[in-house]
């Protein structure tokens, strides 16, 4: 049940410590758009807050309390969203919650998980793949490869068909390996991820599914049977009937296109500070390399279309002083403060939610730049 009352966050500090906190998107329960919110994680209970002016309410905003609650990971049913997972509590009230990339979640899941194991230690949950571990192979002789790809390009349950860039090249109708991994354990056609690879790797060899781009297709030619099929957001894939290719490295991109095109490096949740208006907002920033571009979206839209960028090239990126507020940054701001200025005198104000993460940033841009 939702608890609307305010707390003091110190006194539920008292009563549990921190299993887990940081960002997650969060659909609403009566008007049911995506927000970003700050979640805590204690031993019966999953706390959220609202993060504004770059800084984190001193009063919770709701509460997911994790006696017999149920969940459920990878949850695919939102066709824009695909890294949800689903908490039914007791009292049948549903809650979607969205991380930034497929090892958050899974993590995620994995600590709310075992949070509901110890709250119903004779109760069977559903658990996230990431949670079962060393478990048998799975028995292909048991599985109808062409029912399952039969399933796959069913036009309503099926997997979703997708445009990726890839290295420069623009790929169309295909889908990621973690896009086909979660497919197939949200659809119990394999139990973990890792038997999901199998079952995708026997879809490769009977030529069911056919690699698209580089790192697929290296890893076909290279890996063994079992090993075949790469569990990644960036290996791409397709139904064997459909492939087609649009474009090369050597044909004429548009800007967008470029700069979306290069290796993801990192993801994740940071604050940013608006150019006109000076307000903090929470963005999804992904940092790519070769090219160097940082780009950021609105983790509240479905949208995909990043709504901003900034060029590395040239760049200049440094930590600010915690103590106080450093020129050029508007608001109380609670530390861990970054800056970059571009090549064009373009200055960017970002905060990381924790020391740790600002260092892990700053690095991370320095080596693309």
């Amino acid at each position: 049940m939702v608890d609307t009352g305010e707390v003091n966050m110190g006194t539920e500090s008292e009563n549990s410590s921190v299993l887990k906190e940081g960002f997650l998107v969060k659909r609403g329960h009566v008007v049911q758009n995506w927000k970003v919110r700050w979640f805590v994680l204690k031993s019966d209970k999953l706390l959220y807050y609202k993060y504004e002016g770059g800084k984190r309410d001193s009063c919770h905003r709701g509460t997911i309390h994790l006696i017999n609650c149920r969940i459920t990971c990878p949850f695919l049913e939102y066709e824009n969203r695909p890294l949800v997972l689903k908490l039914l509590t007791n009292t049948a009230e549903e809650h979607f919650l969205e991380a930034c990339m497929r090892e958050e979640r899974d993590e995620w899941a994995e600590a709310i998980g075992a949070a509901i194991q110890k709250l119903n230690p004779h109760d069977a949950q559903t658990l996230s793949p990431s949670q079962i571990k060393g478990s048998t192979s799975l028995q292909l002789h048991n599985v109808n490869l062409s029912q399952v790809v039969d399933s796959m390009y069913d036009v309503h349950s099926g997997i979703r068909l997708c445009s990726h860039v890839e290295q420069g090249s623009s790929y169309t109708n295909c889908f990621s390996g973690s896009a086909v991994v979660d497919w197939l354990v949200f659809n119990k056609l394999a139990l973990t991820r890792v038997e999901a690879v199998t079952l995708a790797s026997a879809l490769l060899d009977e030529a069911s599914l056919r690699p698209v781009g580089i790192r697929s297709a290296d890893a076909l030619r290279n890996a063994a049977l079992g090993e075949q099929f790469l569990d990644d957001s960036t290996a791409l894939y397709c139904f064997s009937q459909s492939f087609q290719k649009r474009g090369s490295v050597k044909s004429e991109k548009s800007r967008s296109a470029v700069e979306l095109s290069g290796k993801v490096v990192k993801r994740g949740y940071l604050l940013k500070q608006g150019h006109k208006v000076k307000n903090w907002k929470v963005r999804l920033f992904v940092l790519r390399a070769e090219p160097g571009f940082l780009h950021y979206y609105d983790p509240s839209k479905d949208d995909i279309t990043p709504v901003g960028g900034i060029s590395l090239r040239g760049c200049l990126v440094s930590a600010l002083d915690d103590n106080g507020t450093p020129s050029g940054v508007k608001g109380k701001v609670q530390g861990n403060l970054f800056k970059i200025i571009t090549q064009m005198e373009t200055h960017y104000y970002i905060q990381a939610p924790t020391h740790e993460e600002r260092m892990d940033w700053i690095q991370a841009i320095r080596k693309v730049t």
